[in-house]
């Protein structure tokens, strides 16, 4: 089965108390501690897939509040049934294409950003759809506090390499840290909370590239 074809789960996505109505998403651009009702920082992942990685975040973090973005419906809903099963207070979902991310937060107002094990799109002419892309990387720095910062992870080396040349032309960006090779570095792997891609992949051998960039403190 494929879980971006599962019937009924747009409907269930649409009146999940968990999720931001579509209706109401441009709504909360500069109004996400509202949404939340606390001051505590705002951490997002685009493209969170089932949401293991920001409920795991989530549950470990109780003091800051993360908001995973999904595209798919079938896919959000295994989020959805998640948090059915014990909710937490600190996490919302919206179900949006991450190419409109700008709209839906207001500027400055994300304390961190996740990438992890995006869709590669690996045809040349989809390259502005990769979410470690030039475009995006202004998108995402838009939204993202000066000294905040973004992290990507990926299996796909050649995807890791084209994220680094285009943040070699994002002048909004400074890099921290890169590894091609995540579980060979203690350092990184400090606090590092596996997606279920990651340990697929990790299991089978496959390196895993991350790195992490910095938001340039100058205005945009």
């Amino acid at each position: 089965m494929r879980l971006r074809n599962i019937t009924g789960s747009r409907e269930v996505i649409s009146g999940s108390p968990y999720v931001i109505k579509e209706e109401m998403q441009r709504e909360c651009a500069g109004r996400w501690k509202e949404v939340f009702g606390n001051e505590a920082p705002v951490r997002l992942e685009a493209g969170m897939g089932k949401g293991k990685f920001i409920y795991t975040m989530a549950g470990l973090h109780p003091d800051i509040n993360y908001v995973g973005i999904e595209k798919y419906s079938s896919v959000l809903l295994r989020a959805v049934h998640k948090m059915e099963q014990e909710e937490l207070p600190n996490l919302k979902f919206l179900r949006m294409d991450a190419e409109n991310i700008a709209d839906v937060f207001g500027q400055g107002e994300v304390d961190r950003i996740y990438l992890n094990f995006s869709d590669p799109w690996p045809k040349d002419r989809h390259a502005k759809r990769r979410l470690p892309s030039r475009e995006f990387l202004e998108r995402f720095a838009r939204i993202l506090k000066p000294g905040g910062r973004l992290e990507f992870k990926t299996d796909n080396r050649p995807l890791f390499e084209f994220a680094l040349e285009e943040l070699a032309a994002s002048p909004a960006w400074e890099l921290a840290a890169a590894t091609y090779n995540l579980h060979s570095d203690a350092e990184l792997m400090q606090g590092n909370i596996m997606t279920e891609y990651e340990e697929k992949f990790s299991a089978a051998g496959n390196p895993i590239c991350k790195y992490i960039i910095v938001r340039k403190q100058e205005k945009l």
